[in-house]
C-alpha cells in the first residue's frame, strides 16, 4: 500500500495516484515479494527537498527524489503484518524540469522517481557500477512501458 501526501499546494500528479500502486505492485511482483508492505510517498517542493538533504545526507542542493528506509537489508524478511518499508520525497519542481530536459511526460517521471525511491527503500543502490547496472535494469524492466 501506498500513502501518498501532498506538501504542495498544487495538485499536478492527482491523476497518477493509481498508476503509484500499480507500479508499486508490479515493483514488489517484478522482485518476486508479497504484497505486504506500506509506503509513504510525500510530494514536496524544492526548499523542503533541499532541507531534508542538507539536514540528513550532509548535502546542501536540490534533488529530485530522496528515500528513507526504515528497515535495513538484513531486515528485508517476509512478515504476517503491512510493514512500512518508509519514505519517499518527490521534488515536484524537478519531475518537471526532469521531463522537459529527457523529453518524456510528467506522467513517467513521476512515476520512475517513486520507482527510484522504491528501489532504495528495498534495499538496492548504485554506489558502484555493478549496482547501478542492476538497480537500472530493474527500473527499465518496471517503467520501460510508460512514455
Amino acid at each position: 500500500m501506498v500513502n501518498i501526501i501532498n506538501r504542495t499546494k498544487y495538485s499536478d500528479f492527482k491523476d497518477y495516484y493509481p498508476l503509484i500502486e500499480h507500479y508499486y505492485k508490479k515493483t514488489l511482483k517484478t522482485l518476486q515479494m508479497e504484497d505486504n508492505y506500506a509506503v509513504s510517498l510525500i510530494i514536496c517542493g524544492p526548499i523542503t527537498i533541499r532541507r531534508i538533504n542538507r539536514e540528513y545526507r550532509d548535502i546542501d542542493r536540490v534533488t529530485d527524489v530522496i528515500s528513507f528506509a526504515l528497515l535495513d537489508n538484513e531486515e528485508m524478511v517476509e512478515y504476517e503484518d503491512e510493514v512500512e518499508l518508509g519514505d519517499i520525497f518527490i521534488n515536484r519542481d524537478r519531475v518537471f524540469s526532469q521531463a522537459h530536459d529527457y523529453g518524456h511526460s510528467t506522467k513517467r517521471e513521476f512515476i520512475f522517481l517513486f520507482v527510484h525511491g522504491l528501489l532504495h527503500l528495498l534495499g538496492y543502490d548504485h554506489m558502484t557500477e555493478e549496482d547501478e547496472k542492476k538497480m537500472f535494469a530493474l527500473q527499465k524492466k518496471i517503467v520501460g512501458d510508460l512514455k
